[in-house]
């Protein structure tokens, strides 16, 4: 290929000397010539290597290939093993969330539902009662057979006064505690911390403090807010601690040594 190349270069420089030699044209014209013929040619094979990549560009063929058996039966056992592997997750899944989840689910809703009877003082539906048929009838149906229907139902609405009648309070109540703050100290007294109670409708109330008071003034202040420490907690801002309230605990070891933040937080009910 080579050799034919060669030949090939010489004939036509060879034509190119013979025909410029019984021309009329200058060396310059003939140069001139040549340069645009070298040109030409150099577009012409631009185009022709350009024109297939051009219309592979503009028209693509998507020519699909055959899939061999070999590559359709690997396709099948990946998919059969990823449909095992998902209903393994799937059975450990639902064994969790029943063996799991919902029981302590079901513990959570059952002290709820019992906070919230207590609360609201319908402890009455804690209790099961009694079954239509069950005890009841059995203590109505301990009368006598020579009595007739009126004293029967005289003696049955009697008995049910009775069983639902309300305890005797035999304890004496308690007297409810009567919240008494001390005074605010003034802003330059020594040892004085500026606390805000931020509560969970949103509000912010804030006031001062002496360090060498008691934790439990800060309990005090939430209940006459309106949150009892029965179902509400004091917790710091950043990091979340919930902060140590006791008689012989005063706010400087509690962890209040500068203006602080406190949320108050609604306790979660321990799962027993």
């Amino acid at each position: 290929m080579s050799n034919r190349c060669v030949v090939f270069c010489v004939l036509l420089a060879g034509f190119c000397f013979i025909s410029w030699k019984h021309s009329l044209i200058g060396v310059k014209d003939a140069l001139k010539l040549a340069g645009r013929g070298f040109i030409f040619l150099g577009i012409c094979t631009w185009l022709i290597y350009m024109f297939p990549r051009l219309n592979y560009f503009f028209f693509p063929v998507c020519q699909e290939l055959p899939d061999s058996p070999l590559l359709e039966s690997n396709r099948q056992k990946e998919e059969q093993v990823r449909r095992a592997q998902q209903h393994q997750h799937n059975d450990k899944t639902s064994d969790y969330a029943e063996s799991v989840i919902k029981p302590r689910q079901s513990v959570l809703l059952q002290q709820r539902m019992e906070r919230y009877h207590r609360m609201t003082g319908e402890t009455w539906k804690l209790s099961k009662g009694l079954p239509v048929g069950g005890e009841e009838d059995q203590r109505c149906g301990d009368a006598g057979v020579d009595e007739n229907p009126n004293q029967g139902a005289r003696r049955r609405r009697k008995l049910l006064q009775t069983v639902t009648q309300d305890p005797v309070q035999q304890e004496v109540p308690k007297q409810k505690k009567v919240i008494v703050l001390p005074d605010e100290p003034s802003v330059d007294t020594e040892g004085v911390v500026k606390i805000a109670l931020r509560c969970p409708s949103g509000r912010t109330i804030y006031r001062s403090f002496l360090k060498s008071w008691s934790s439990l003034l800060l309990l005090d202040w939430m209940m006459k807010t309106g949150y009892h420490p029965a179902l509400y907690t004091l917790c710091t801002s950043y990091p979340r601690t919930v902060l140590i309230a006791a008689a012989d605990v005063s706010l400087e070891e509690a962890g209040v040594l500068t203006n602080t933040v406190l949320n108050v937080e609604e306790k979660e009910p321990s799962i027993t």
